[in-house]
């Protein structure tokens, strides 16, 4: 048994590269980890994750030797962090290299929602443009009023974006930050109360659950339109879909959402929200670098020198 399991669903390069590079053993997932006998699961040291089960304390259990548990992504809150520092295992993540592609779809879905992009393209390809008519105005964003919930690596390559859009920006993070005279707010809820456009780029993780609550979706009004590409678990989405059926929100584009990749069928038939299937990172480039980040953590470890990204 090798020293490195890679356990999650890779592509074919990522997969051959874990095996030629570091001698990974390949597991579809932390359930597979119960098919190994005692002497392999004891001769592990290391674990690339891909995946979105939840990797506890009682799994790391199962590999007694277990140091490094690297994740691939930039969000970790699969990952129990709290149980991996009491073991001593080291977690690490593949930040900075996925920020602009996913700053990008947060830019693109703001614009297919006020822009109704999809629905006027289906208009044109329907013939309904020379039958029926010029499709229905949309909403300007140039200009505007966004709020950025949460100004980390992620949400400031948003907020730059936007600001090129001419946009005036706001945002809440757990502290000030030094921005090109940027509008901090001490709360949410005060956040939402001052824009047009709330971005929620916070970390997932049981810290950030809810963030957006059923008072900021009430405090952003019937003109508001939220962006999600952080987690579904930091909206209330059950608050979030009363409000846009019922006229209190006026929109939405997410990326994200709770129990994924089950999504709630209401959003399928809400002509005001755009969706994506978590794609935020999902260019042939960005994943190619993830995956090279999170090798090179693994062989760090393994040749005892210090982790480029760690989390804890």
């Amino acid at each position: 048994m090798t020293a490195t399991l890679a356990i999650g669903t890779y592509r074919d390069t990522d997969r051959a590269a874990l095996e030629s590079d570091l001698g990974a053993t390949m597991l579809d997932g932390l359930d597979a980890l119960d098919s190994l006998d005692e002497d392999a699961r004891a001769a592990v040291t290391t674990v690339a994750y891909a995946g979105h089960a939840p990797f506890g304390g009682a799994v790391m259990d199962k590999l007694p030797n277990l140091g490094l548990i690297a994740n691939f992504g930039v969000g970790y809150d699969a990952i129990d962090v709290g149980a991996a520092t009491e073991r001593g295992v080291r977690v690490t993540n593949t930040p900075d290299v996925l920020n602009d592609d996913v700053a990008d779809l947060a830019v693109a879905l703001l614009l297919m929602q006020t822009r109704q992009l999809a629905q006027s393209e289906a208009h044109l390809r329907a013939g309904k443009w020379a039958l029926q008519g010029a499709f229905p105005l949309t909403r300007k964003i140039s200009g505007g009023r966004v709020g950025i919930l949460g100004l980390g690596r992620i949400g400031r390559e948003i907020a730059d974006r936007l600001a090129a859009f001419k946009m005036e920006i706001h945002y809440w993070s757990r502290s000030e930050k030094d921005t090109p005279g940027w509008t901090h707010h001490p709360d949410p809820v005060a956040l939402a109360e001052a824009v047009d456009y709330l971005v929620v780029a916070v970390v997932g993780g049981t810290e950030t659950a809810g963030i957006v609550s059923a008072e900021v979706i009430e405090a952003l009004g019937t003109n508001g339109v939220i962006v999600n590409i952080s987690r579904g678990t930091t909206i209330d989405e059950e608050a979030m879909i009363d409000a846009l059926r019922n006229g209190r929100l006026a929109g939405a584009g997410l990326d994200v959402f709770l129990n994924e990749p089950t999504v709630d069928p209401r959003f399928f038939a809400m002509e005001n929200v755009a969706i994506q299937p978590h794609v935020g990172s999902a260019t042939i480039e960005t994943r190619a670098a993830m995956g090279q980040l999170q090798r090179d953590n693994v062989a760090a470890f393994l040749d005892g020198k210090d982790l480029l990204t760690p989390v804890n």
